[in-house]
């Protein structure tokens, strides 16, 4: 009766049964998989919502890539970060997630592939499922700092790819896209007729990176190139839902990919009118929350680096950037075992590596965003457990 590309096996897995139990235990729990910025304590100006109560909110004016005042906000955000981007290359979504789907509407018949790191962000899959698309990893390699194998990546590309995905910075690594990347990525998706999708909303979240050295997807002009953004993380803001992608590359590729794109907006519509009202003057009070953010992040990232000496079975891997970090800890038990102990005997809630598709055995990756007290605590614990007895 159901479709196939929802799974038919829906059963929880252990870690998300262990917690739902704790939870309706009413036992306290140190979560270091927050996400959410409206709940780690940050402090929002206080009438920043205001402009979604304007009353150009209620005249319903359907655009199929947007309300242009929406859009030229876009652009001039865009400027702000240095890239030129014009409003007819602008397309407003409801989500980084919708995004996803309008491209492998655009770019892909049923059964066709798109590239994915690996590790990476563990919901491609399941985006690409329901649209009828298949996920191929290519791999990204730890060499004392995170870069892209090329070399896999080429061999990974077959007559059913459509297209490349990159998360730069990527999630969870931390790794940014540096130019010599981006110029051998472009110069393969032109050669093989692949489009180019950048999910860049962490880019404004350097954490040990020298921004100069990296690259948007859209500073190159080769290949057909879709630049990913979105309040969610930009402004900390994700329950307003509205995401944006820009459009890059040479205008023989990116006119018929707008045309088409047009088409399938058109269809569904689905950016609410007061989001899109209120999104200039919501960009322009975005830099306040963006310092808050980059301020928690950075001094929870320099606190783990601080206590991890202590422990020195336990390597903190380099990150660039973002939200999370990610540690290497020792092998004496799987990741799954370990996270569960973590949070059934010291109540502290960590991603296993392997959520991210890591290829080996044993990693934990962490949050940045809790409050800093929340951050010490859990993590005095978490690398106590992983570092094992004395």
């Amino acid at each position: 009766m159901f479709s196939s590309r929802v799974s038919s096996d829906l059963t929880p897995n252990r870690l998300a049964s262990a917690l739902a139990r704790l939870r309706q235990a009413r036992v306290e729990i140190d979560d270091l998989t927050e996400s959410n910025p409206t709940s780690v304590g940050l402090e929002y100006p206080p009438r920043l919502l205001d402009a979604l109560a304007s009353p150009s909110g209620l005249a319903y004016l359907p655009q199929p890539f947007g309300l242009p005042a929406a859009r030229d906000a876009v652009v001039a955000d865009f400027r702000r970060r240095g890239l030129a981007v014009t409003r007819d290359r602008v397309v407003l979504t409801a989500s980084t997630s919708e995004a996803y789907s309008l491209l492998f509407k655009l770019l892909c018949n049923p059964g066709d592939e798109v590239l994915v790191p690996s590790p990476s962000y563990p919901l491609f899959e399941y985006l690409a499922a329901l649209d009828s698309v298949h996920v191929r990893p290519y791999s990204l390699d730890d060499r004392g700092a995170w870069a892209i194998d090329l070399d896999g990546l080429r061999r990974a590309t077959d007559e059913r790819t459509r297209a490349v995905i990159v998360v730069n910075p990527n999630n969870p690594t931390g790794s940014y896209l540096k130019r010599p990347e981006l110029d051998a990525l472009a110069a393969h998706c032109r050669a093989h007729g692949l489009a180019l999708i950048g999910d860049e909303v962490f880019f404004e979240y350097p954490l040990d990176a020298d921004l100069s050295r990296t690259g948007s997807v859209l500073a190159q002009r080769e290949a057909l190139t879709f630049g990913l953004g979105g309040l969610s993380k930009s402004l900390g803001l994700p329950q307003l839902k509205l995401g944006w992608m820009a459009v890059g590359g040479p205008d023989d590729l990116a006119r018929p990919a707008l045309e088409r794109l047009e088409l399938i907006c058109d269809t569904y519509l689905s950016v609410a009118t007061p989001v899109q009202v209120g999104l200039p003057a919501l960009l322009a009070d975005g830099s306040a929350i963006r310092k808050q953010i980059r301020d928690r992040v950075t001094r929870n990232y320099r606190a783990l680096f601080a206590m991890a000496p202590r422990y020195p079975s336990i390597r903190v891997l380099p990150s660039e950037g973002g939200w999370y970090a990610v540690l290497q800890v020792p092998v004496m038990q799987s990741e799954e075992s370990l996270v569960l102990q973590l949070l059934e005997q010291d109540h502290v809630l960590a991603h296993p590596g392997y959520f991210f598709d890591f290829p080996r055995e044993a990693f934990l990756i962490v949050s940045l965003l809790p409050a800093p007290e929340v951050f010490d605590r859990a993590m005095g614990r978490l690398l106590a457990r992983a570092e094992g007895p004395a």
